[in-house]
This record gives structure tokens, C-alpha cells and sequence, in this order.
């Protein structure tokens, strides 16, 4: 089990709690999908906060995995296609509570998420070129303004949460240990809320969007895929796995 649930006092908890970095495998991408889903339909649910334990928030798909079985990527591709919907479409507000390293995945996650709320460690970063892979360019755009994320998708190189908040990617920067205190704070503010005018606000707000969040994945998980069948990202990630520079 990779995925935790809590809930209490109209608040769920999605929890990732995977040693030692959190990234996901297929089955991780797959409960998380459920489990947020699941949360998400719970009518006791008004708000739900997705954090993490351990070292950082989430370092993405499991890149081990994928070098040993790459025939994994399409239903990879589902599963965090999945996991990032389930965060969109949630009925009820979501609040993605960021420390340490937010890597690919991670980016997917609180991209999807209503607001972030993230630790004075917190990095973010999307390396997938590195990894032989693309993705979640349309979630650190939600984050970061388009020229900011092209940057980062082209270079790999990581901002901390004190940028991000200069450029409106997270709501609110807190030290480390006050992290969930202050997350929860803000969610149960939330969650007293009425049900039905929080669930009418979330559907507003979603069908408002410039950009069609899940539409915009789905386009470029396209490439992601076409990537994967080059001599090229079969060396990123082996060299990722092996610790050593890609030769290109």
C-alpha cells in the first residue's frame, strides 16, 4: 500500500507513503487514482489534502520499473492520466501540501490541485527530458507562467517554493515542521463551508479554466509515448538507472 487515507473533521487526507523517495509504480498510479476518486465521492468529504511522508513530496513515476518492463509506459500513461484527473475533477476543493522535492509526477499532482501550500525545503522540478519522457508541462503551467515552464521543461533545472510564490504557483510558504498545522488549518476553514456551495464552486471553477487541464495532458502524453520508442529514452533511462551521463 502506497496510498494512505484519513479523514476527520470533513477533511480527507491522501497520504503517499512510499520509501524511500514516493514514487509511484504502475499499481502505486493506479491506487492513487482510486483512492482520490473514492475520497473525493466520500459526502462526509469537504476538502481534501494530498500530502506526503518521508524525504519530498512525490519524485514520479518509478523509472526502475519502466527500464526493466517499458511495455509498462502505456498503462503508465493511464495511470497517471488517472491520478491527475482524479485531483482535477474531485467535487470537493483539494490542497496539495509540498515538501522537500516535487518531481514529474509530483508536478502532476499539485498542478491538478486546487492551490498549494508548500515548505521553505520544497523544490519543483520536471526532468522528464532527462528521463527519456515528457509530461506535466500542462500541470507546471498551472503553476509557473508559460516562459518559466518552458524554460524548466528544456533545461530540467529545479525552482524552490520561495520562486514559485514570487510567481503565484503556491498560495503560501511555511517551515517545514508547520507544514500540515497549517495546511489543515486552511482545510477545515474550508470544510465548514456549505457542502453544497463548495461542490457548485469547485464545478464552477473548473468549467471556467482557459485551458482544458485534461484534454492539454492527454495531447502531450502523445509524444510521451512516441519518446519511448526512440533509442534515446531507452539510454536516459538506463543511465538514470545505472548513475551515470546519457550518451547521446
Amino acid at each position: 500500500m502506497a496510498i494512505d487515507v484519513e479523514i476527520q473533521d470533513g477533511v480527507g487526507e491522501l497520504i503517499i507513503n512510499a520509501p524511500p523517495v514516493n514514487a509511484l509504480d504502475n499499481a502505486g498510479w493506479r491506487e492513487f487514482a482510486d483512492k482520490m476518486a473514492a475520497v473525493g465521492r466520500n459526502p462526509e468529504v469537504n476538502c481534501v489534502v494530498i500530502r506526503s511522508e518521508g524525504r519530498g513530496f512525490q519524485a514520479g513515476v518509478d523509472i526502475k520499473e519502466l527500464a526493466e518492463n517499458g511495455d509498462l509506459i502505456v498503462e503508465l500513461n493511464r495511470g497517471c492520466y488517472d491520478s491527475f484527473g482524479a485531483v482535477y475533477d474531485c467535487p470537493v476543493p483539494t490542497i496539495a501540501a509540498v515538501h522537500g522535492f516535487c518531481i514529474g509526477g509530483g508536478i502532476g499532482i499539485s498542478g491538478a490541485a486546487d492551490f498549494v501550500i508548500a515548505s521553505e525545503d520544497a523544490t519543483f522540478q520536471l526532468p522528464e527530458i532527462d528521463r527519456g519522457a515528457l509530461g506535466a508541462m500542462t500541470h507546471l503551467m498551472r503553476l509557473v507562467g508559460v516562459q518559466k515552464a518552458r524554460r524548466m521543461l528544456y533545461t530540467c533545472e529545479a525552482i524552490d517554493a520561495a520562486e514559485l510564490y514570487r510567481m503565484g504557483g503556491c498560495e503560501r510558504v511555511v517551515p517545514r515542521e508547520k507544514l500540515r498545522d497549517e495546511v489543515m488549518e486552511v482545510a477545515r476553514s474550508i470544510a465548514a463551508k456549505s457542502p453544497a456551495a463548495l461542490r457548485l464552486a469547485k464545478a464552477s471553477a473548473n468549467g471556467i479554466e482557459v485551458l482544458d487541464v485534461k484534454q492539454s495532458y492527454r495531447f502531450e502524453q502523445g509524444f510521451t509515448l512516441e519518446l519511448y520508442t526512440t533509442p534515446d529514452s531507452q539510454e536516459a533511462r538506463d543511465a538514470f538507472v545505472e548513475k551515470r551521463d546519457a550518451s547521446f
